[in-house]
């Protein structure tokens, strides 16, 4: 389990990275605590994507309200339909 954990935070964070390299950005992603999450989810002007693999997220009890779940497996079909005008939060 502990190395399903670790496998699905590595794709998380490399999703995260790749994404902010292919829309122009400096090739650092910042990371985010806590707070910081809680008190962006009910701006409108802010996305969550859960990209955590399938089977983790079947699994898992802790899930965001509102977040959109997207295959990581995935990513160059939805990563081009991502709105450009908000912040995208992955995990």
């Amino acid at each position: 389990m502990r190395k399903n954990t670790f496998g699905a935070m590595a794709l998380a964070v490399s999703l995260i990275l790749a994404f902010t390299w292919s829309c122009g950005g400096n090739g650092k992603a910042p990371l985010l605590d806590k707070e910081t999450i809680k008190s962006w989810l009910s701006d409108r002007e802010v996305m969550i994507l859960d990209v955590r693999a399938s089977k983790d997220w079947q699994v898992s009890d802790k899930k965001i309200k509102g977040a959109v779940r997207q295959d990581p497996d995935e990513v160059k079909t939805w990563a081009a339909t991502l709105p450009k005008d908000k912040k995208i939060v992955l995990y």
